[in-house]
């Protein structure tokens, strides 16, 4: 038995706010979780101080089924992001403390390596197609074999996945939400066209993602991925709002451009249709919303009976801890796809140092103990949080919009 004697958790802002459980147990070893949820970032705080760390104390550690299932069924109110995101720090922080005991990396422990390293796709984004296919070709000469594509929208001031920053985006922006003016016709128009110059620019050797983010009807997204078949991209991302997953029906019905969706669900029962019928063709899932390593798996290993691959989201709202349990869990499953890779800032990678590494378009989680990550608590202190809000998107009439 390796009883846990503590557990607290650290909120941080080293550029933008993190949420980070750490757990500790009687022989000494810790281990390390995010809790982070976009925008809401104390609510997650308080589940874990309040409602979860008490009931942590004295238990097994290595219990990592039990205390998972302790924490879901044991609430009664199940599921949702701030539920799924605490239950997700405690499990990866138990992870870590039984490859640390173990002596091997997380991955180990799930197997092993099902491949050589985890294929990962960065951000390409400009004011124009010219400037978005510009930063792609950067990408290219870096290595990568993905690279996802977004564009500004003339006639809007901003749209989807477009930064100040060639390299690092960070849409929770303000102390309040800001609001952008949006139209769907308008971008229906210029998207097919970024395709199209990213392959003439770029060839076709290169894989080329876009993310739509939710803000299309069924129709409407059906109708664009018709209109991106010639260009062949790797996926459709997020074509439209999900809670219905019956909708995807429709889209499937128009076009045969894969389509990735998910990082907004937190639990299996979210995507049990769109996986069933075979509605999509990737699960984005995450590791720190849908509960853990231990759920992420059962997500996988579902998906895995219906060639669906993974796709796990992986922009800079996840922290280094997220990403490196992202990281093992790819290595070890065998319906990988790819794995998003928005790389944190300097300031971020020194409050948690990590293992895992870039190398040739991939990513590796590395050899440590554990998820080989770690936080600098006194480094992390220097960073006070910080309120920031996602934005609010309304079209041109005024209509609130989804984001």
């Amino acid at each position: 038995m390796s009883k846990i004697t503590a557990a607290k958790t650290i909120v941080t802002c080293p550029g933008r706010n993190f949420v980070t459980l750490k757990i500790e147990t009687a022989d000494g070893v810790t281990g390390v979780g995010d809790a982070t949820l976009n925008g809401r970032e104390l609510a997650v705080r308080s589940y874990l101080d309040d409602h979860v760390i008490p009931c942590l104390i004295g238990r097994d550690a290595h219990q990592i089924e039990d205390i998972w299932q302790y924490l879901h069924k044991g609430a009664y109110w199940r599921r949702g992001p701030v539920t799924m995101s605490a239950i997700a720090a405690v499990d990866m922080a138990l992870w870590d403390i039984k490859g640390k005991v173990a002596g091997l990396p997380l991955y180990q422990l799930l197997g092993g390596a099902c491949r050589t390293g985890v294929m990962v796709y960065g951000h390409a984004n400009g004011q124009t197609i010219e400037e978005t296919v510009a930063r792609a070709k950067e990408y290219v000469a870096a290595g990568y074999k993905a690279v996802r594509l977004q564009s500004g929208v003339p006639g809007l001031k901003a749209a989807y996945g477009v930064s100040k920053d060639k390299f690092f985006y960070e849409p929770a922006d303000a102390d309040l939400p800001t609001e952008a003016v949006w139209s769907s016709e308008k971008y229906l128009r210029v998207a097919p066209e970024l395709l199209a110059a990213a392959r003439e620019a770029l060839g076709w050797d290169l894989h080329i993602l876009h993310d739509v983010h939710h803000r299309l009807t069924p129709i409407e997204a059906g109708r664009l991925g018709r209109d991106l078949e010639p260009y062949r991209p790797f996926w459709m991302e997020d074509p439209t709002p999900a809670e219905n997953q019956a909708r995807f029906r429709l889209i499937r019905q128009h076009t045969t451009t894969p389509i990735a969706v998910g990082e907004v669900f937190n639990s299996i029962w979210d995507c049990k249709q769109l996986i069933e019928e075979q509605l999509i063709d990737y699960i984005r899932a995450t590791v720190v919303h849908a509960g853990g390593i231990t759920h992420l798996r059962r997500i996988a290993s579902f998906a895995d009976l219906y060639g669906v691959r993974t796709g796990c989201h992986g922009a800079t709202d996840l922290s280094p801890v997220a990403m490196a349990a992202a990281l093992h869990f790819d290595l070890s499953v065998p319906n990988f796809g790819v794995q998003e890779y928005m790389r944190h800032t300097p300031e971020t990678d020194a409050v948690f140092p990590h293992a895992y590494r870039f190398e040739a378009g991939m990513l590796h989680p590395g050899e440590a103990p554990g998820l080989g990550v770690d936080i600098d608590e006194a480094l992390a202190a220097e960073h006070p949080y910080r309120r920031a809000f996602l934005p609010v998107a309304r079209l041109e009439d005024g209509t609130v919009h989804d984001w």
